[in-house]
């Protein structure tokens, strides 16, 4: 059928290899997105009440003019682009992009906000980037998960200077719980009144997902709405380091769903902890 990738052709090392490309094209659409950070950009709000700026519709027309290039057969859908509105579902394999996840993040200059590219394959992710230009921290994934540090518009460092990340058991003392620094979100709340929590912490974008999958965190709860190309890239990083993502039925969040919205789900770094 027009508009879908066959899955059954993709082995291991390509996700890996899938892997690299996307780390190399986020690290260039940074580079727009840092120079409008520096230099301030125009915002205006969708629709749906949520802001976009110029810095978002540049890195998206790069990212999407590599992945043309570089990566040709999947679909892409990415938040801003019209395929994302058009209400096809793609079959087999397909890559999701947020060129600017946490918007308002950027908007605040807390450089919390990160850049997102996630290969997903037969509902699941497979390969999966998270870039914050700002911190000069990438996240990526294929058949392992590491992390790197690394300037907007350089190459990807080498495997040498990259460090393997995993997830943690959860402390005797307690969770460590995440929750968002913009939105608030009472039901996680109540959610994590169930469990030990030790500490709370606040975070943007889908930093929370990666902060999970390094150890520094134990969960992540959301039950504010989201969109498959929010998660996509960080559900790859956690999942990959060992995590869950799972949602209203306690099974992992799937991928391809009509209109590409999201149920509530909770990121686990130990998916055993997932019963208080």
């Amino acid at each position: 059928m027009p508009g879908e990738a066959p899955a059954a052709c993709l082995s291991s090392a390509d996700f890996d290899t899938i892997a690299e490309i996307l780390a190399a094209i986020a690290i260039e659409a940074a580079v727009p997105v840092m120079a409008a950070y520096a230099a301030g950009s125009t915002v205006r709000f969708k629709r749906d009440g949520s802001p976009v700026t110029g810095a978002d519709e540049a890195a998206e027309a790069i990212i999407l003019q590599r992945l043309a290039m570089r990566l040709p057969g999947p679909p892409v859908i990415s938040e801003e682009a019209q395929a994302a509105k058009a209400g096809n579902v793609p079959k087999g394999a397909f890559f999701l992009v947020d060129p600017i996840d946490g918007t308002r993040e950027f908007l605040g200059r807390n450089g919390e906000f990160t850049i997102n590219l996630g290969l997903i394959v037969d509902g699941t992710p497979r390969a999966g980037v998270v870039y914050a230009p700002a911190l000069e921290r990438l996240w990526l994934s294929g058949t392992h998960a590491s992390t790197c540090t690394v300037l907007p518009g350089k190459h990807l460092p080498g495997h040498q200077d990259r460090r393997r990340i995993k997830t943690r058991r959860v402390p005797e003392q307690g969770l460590t719980a995440l929750i968002s620094r913009s939105h608030a979100d009472p039901a996680a709340e109540a959610f994590l009144a169930k469990f030990k929590v030790n500490e709370y912490q606040k975070a943007g974008s889908s930093l929370k997902f990666c902060y999970v999958a390094e150890g520094k965190a134990d969960v992540y709860p959301r039950f504010g709405a989201t969109m498959e190309w929010d998660t996509a890239a960080g559900d790859a990083v956690l999942r990959v380091a060992g995590g869950a993502v799972l949602d209203e039925t306690r099974g992992p969040l799937c991928y391809g769903k009509p209109g590409f919205k999201n149920p509530s789900f909770i990121a686990w770094g130990d998916p055993g902890a997932a019963s208080p």
